[in-house]
């Protein structure tokens, strides 16, 4: 597909006598909002201070001089010069790209094979999954299908909350009111229950901490039990937490935990005592970050222990050598900014000048009534249960749609859950914003199921016209008005990819998806598509341009796109 950009930079470029080089006149062109101004614009007034002339004046002789060889038409509105493509020309092209490379259109070779370890999702044992870790796993997801599109080879990473002082307050919960028949019935809410009830008990009890730091230090230690809970507690949530990333089709390359580093963290520290980077602030060893503008990052406490960013320090590194990385990205909420501030500067420190490919991926939370979500509160709702109360809402608006549908379970099963992950990636991510199911699951406004919906329209026109497959060797003129919005958006789809991909931006996506859905339903609500003219195949070439495109947005999110709805 042509670069149509850079084809009015070329024009503008051959028009002002050298006064502004192509790249600065790419940096300048723009694209207005209403297409009856134009599909591109040059605003004329960059040139004001060097030819000393109205900005208005300047668009009127560029007019003039430019060569519309490649255009329908060039004109001059107040200090703008405007482009309109040849409609026609467009459309073949586009429409030729679209159908010969289907799902692979907007592919790019960037990352050229390079890996890329994506740290995401990163639930805690024992926990159930809840809404407060959707945002992660599936920014995290199509993060990685975006990097893969790009050439990049993703490796997604389950950084499991494995370890910790949480683990001893389990353990002491359980040793005080489990039951091991509760826990193989029901094991994450049981699990949950324990939790939940420690952290009421501690305010009248607080030896009770001290209790579960006992516990901790066990499992520390290698304690037979302690470890055997630990192992157990693990397995039970994992099966779990698979249970939910099998209904959101997402798989992992690793799951290695915060326990996988115990071992890994000594070398950490003895580097930072080797460069001489450890010093010792009321009995606690920090690095001194005053130089970047942040608070000491403190590598162990008083008592010796290791922290946080100790382990992450440890993960890292064992990062950059087993996969040697062209970026290490995070995603991580919003409130962890400065923990990642803080392990580059560390690690820049240290001499690794790799920490400026590591990046943190930040995003906003999910509310309810507009307060945050928290396990410890026991105000939590349970992603699997969201998960199945969406399903159950797609299904009736199915039932009551098309209540013959062959497959209606699969299709509520892909639109329900799709539902709730295109809402998730629709929002940008640093934003907060409040979640209403019955808004989610809507088939109608800016949600999933209208974009599902607006991809199985598509593929329900291909067939009532018969057509399994179309010939992308031939060229397809749509010489209608009505399908322009819709040809341009189609063009601007491997433009989008790689913004999303530099923004690590999976809402550019969604936005797009929303976008091209309604501008082809407007098409469809204009024009007759299945009438027997010379366009017809013209006009289905597009319908088949548009299914794919749309098909592959919603893959990019990790939503399903049904054929039929």
């Amino acid at each position: 597909m042509k670069d149509y950009k850079q084809l009015v930079a070329q024009a503008v470029y051959a028009a002002v006598d050298g006064q502004l080089n192509e790249e600065a006149i790419i940096e300048k062109i723009e694209q207005p909002k209403d297409l009856k101004l134009g599909d591109y614009a040059f605003p004329a007034f960059v040139l004001a201070k060097v030819l000393r002339k109205a900005p208005q004046m300047i668009a009127q002789e560029l007019v003039e001089k430019i060569d519309t060889t490649n255009f329908e038409k060039v004109e001059a509105v107040g200090p703008y010069v405007n482009f309109f493509l040849d409609k026609a020309a467009f459309s073949e092209d586009v429409l030729q790209d679209v159908l010969t490379k289907q799902e692979h259109f907007g592919d790019a070779t960037t990352g050229n094979g390079r890996q890329v370890p994506i740290d995401m999702s990163s639930p805690n044992i024992a926990k159930p999954m809840s809404m407060g870790h959707l945002r992660s796993t599936v920014i995290g997801n199509s993060i990685a299908l975006l990097m893969e599109k790009s050439g990049y080879k993703p490796v997604k990473i389950n950084h499991l909350g494995d370890w910790g002082t949480q683990f001893g307050k389990l353990m002491r919960a359980y040793e005080l009111w489990g039951s091991e028949e509760e826990v193989k019935n029901d094991p994450i809410n049981s699990l949950l229950g324990y939790y939940v009830r420690f952290h009421q008990e501690d305010v009248e009890n607080p030896q009770l901490d001290d209790e579960a730091r006992d516990w901790f230090k066990r499992l520390e230690d290698g304690d037979e039990e302690a470890t055997r809970l630990w192992k157990w507690f693990r397995e039970e949530s994992l099966k779990a937490f698979t249970t939910v990333y099998d209904r959101l089709g997402i798989e992992f390359d690793s799951y290695n935990g915060e326990a996988f580093y115990n071992d890994k963290m000594d070398e950490v520290v003895e580097i930072l005592e080797d460069k001489g980077l450890l010093k010792e602030s009321q009995g606690a060893q920090i690095v001194d970050l005053e130089a970047y503008n942040l608070n000491p990052a403190l590598i162990k406490k008083t008592d010796g222990a290791t922290l946080y960013i100790t382990r992450d320090l440890a993960a890292a590194m064992y990062r950059k050598r087993t996969y040697d990385f062209a970026q290490s990205l995070y995603v991580v909420g919003n409130e962890q900014s400065n923990h990642f501030k803080q392990l580059k500067a560390v690690l820049k420190e240290m001499g690794y000048d790799w920490s400026d490919d590591i990046h943190h991926i930040p995003f906003g939370l999910i509310t309810q009534g507009g307060k945050k979500l928290s396990t410890r509160s026991g105000r939590v709702i349970l992603l699997e249960k969201v998960l199945d109360d969406a399903v159950a809402l797609a299904k009736e608006q199915i039932e009551a749609k098309n209540p013959g549908l062959a497959n209606k379970d699969q299709v509520a099963e892909e639109v329900g859950v799709g539902a709730v992950v295109f809402h998730d990636l629709k929002n940008e991510r640093l934003n907060n914003f409040d979640f209403d199911l019955e808004e989610v699951v809507r088939f109608e406004g800016e949600t999933g199921p209208y974009v599902q919906y607006s991809h199985a329209r598509a593929m329900s026109i291909l067939r009532k016209a018969g057509v399994t497959k179309i010939d992308p060797a031939k060229a397809y003129a749509v010489t209608d008005e009505n399908a322009w919005e819709t040809l341009r958006l189609l063009g601007e789809f491997p433009e989008t990819v790689a913004r999303a991909v530099a923004e690590y931006e999976p809402s550019v996506i969604a936005k797009y998806a929303i976008h091209l859905a309604k501008a082809f339903n407007k098409y469809y609500a204009h024009s007759k598509i299945l009438v027997e003219d010379d366009q017809l195949e013209a006009r289905l070439a597009l319908v088949a341009s548009v299914a794919d495109v749309l098909k592959e947005a919603l893959r990019l999110l990790g939503v399903a796109a049904p054929d039929e709805m």
